[in-house]
C-alpha cells in the first residue's frame, strides 16, 4: 500500500499534523488502533471500511463515505478492503475544534459520517477529485476544502487549549496538569473544561496518551529492547506502571508486542505504522 502526505500550509498545520492518501493492497487486512493523540477526517474513494470497537458489546461500523473519528482512549481495529483508498486529515487532538462545530466530548471514543457535520460535502469533494486523481492532486483539494471550513475567529477558549496542547507535545505528556493550568494563569477545573470541549478529553487523560505514544515509538523491535530504560525516559513510574497501561492501550503484553512487531516489521517510511500494529 502507497503512503503520500504532507504537512499543510498555514494556517491549517495549527490544526493539522498532515493529510495523506492510502492506495494499493494492504499489508494486514486488520490493523489494531491505540490510543493515540489525535483525531481523524477519513474520506474512503474505495471499498467499505470497518471499524471495530475494543468496549465490550459494540457493533462493528460499516463506513463506505466519510467519517469523522474523535480522541480515542481505548483501542478498536481497522478492517481493510482488499484494495484501500483512503484520504485522511490527521488532525492534532484538539484540531477538529474549529472546523465541525460539535463538541469535541461528542466525538470521544466515536465515529460520525461526515455529511451528518458537512452536508453534501463527501459526494462534492468525490466529484473534485474523480477516479483517477494522483495523491498529489487529492490533497490540495482537500486542503482547500477544510480552509473554507475553517471558523475565524477561533471557537472560545480554543487558544488556550492550543498554548498548554504545545506544552504537552514538547514534554511528550510528562508535564503535570498543574503546571499546565498555572503556566496558562487558570484554575485546573476550567483548563479541563476546555480541554473536554475542544479536544474531548481532560489533560489528564492526554498526557497519558501522549506519554504512551512516546513509549511506543521509541521501541525498535530490531535491537535490544531495554524497558525499565523505556519506561522511565516516557515518563512512567515504573516498569509495572508501564506495563499495565501498555496492555490496556494494545490488548498485549510488552513482549507480546515485540514479538508482533518482528514477525511484522513495520514498513520503512511508512508513517501510519507507528503505532498502529497487525490485528491478524
Amino acid at each position: 500500500m502507497e503512503y503520500v502526505g504532507r504537512v499543510p500550509c498555514p494556517p491549517l498545520d495549527r490544526f493539522v499534523d498532515d493529510v495523506y492518501c492510502l492506495s494499493g493492497v494492504p499489508r494486514h487486512r486488520r490493523m489494531n488502533i491505540p490510543p493515540m493523540p489525535s483525531a481523524h477526517l477519513f474520506l474512503n474513494l474505495g471499498d467499505p471500511v470497518v471499524l471495530r470497537d475494543s468496549a465490550p458489546g459494540a457493533a462493528p461500523a460499516v463506513l463506505a463515505d466519510g467519517w469523522f473519528v474523535g480522541v480515542w482512549t481505548r483501542r478498536f481495529v481497522v478492517e481493510y478492503p482488499a484494495r484501500v483508498r483512503l484520504v485522511r486529515v490527521h488532525f492534532k487532538p484538539w484540531g477538529m475544534s474549529p472546523f465541525v462545530g460539535v463538541p469535541a466530548s461528542e466525538l470521544r471514543d466515536r465515529w460520525l459520517p461526515v455529511d451528518t457535520v458537512w452536508q453534501r460535502s463527501v459526494d462534492r469533494i468525490r466529484n473534485q477529485i474523480g477516479d483517477t486523481a494522483s495523491a498529489t492532486e487529492t490533497l490540495p483539494v482537500l486542503e482547500a476544502e477544510l480552509l473554507s471550513r475553517l471558523a475565524a475567529p477561533p471557537p472560545r477558549g480554543l487558544d488556550l487549549v492550543l498554548h498548554a496542547g504545545r506544552r504537552l507535545v514538547a514534554s511528550g505528556g510528562a508535564v503535570p496538569v498543574g503546571a499546565l493550568a498555572s503556566g496558562a494563569g487558570v484554575s485546573g477545573n476550567h483548563l479541563a473544561a476546555q480541554f473536554k470541549a475542544h479536544a474531548g478529553v481532560t489533560p489528564k487523560r492526554l498526557a497519558r496518551i501522549y506519554r504512551f505514544a512516546r513509549l511506543i515509538v521509541s521501541v525498535d523491535a530490531r535491537c535490544p529492547t531495554g524497558w525499565p530504560d523505556l519506561a522511565h525516559t516516557a515518563g512512567y513510574l515504573d516498569q509495572a506502571h508501564c506495563s499495565r497501561e501498555f496492555k490496556d492501550f494494545t490488548g498485549h503484553t510488552p513482549t507480546e508486542y515485540l514479538a508482533l512487531r518482528r514477525r511484522f516489521p513495520a514498513a520503512p517510511g511508512f508513517p501510519p505504522d507507528a503505532g498502529p500494529m497487525p490485528a491478524d
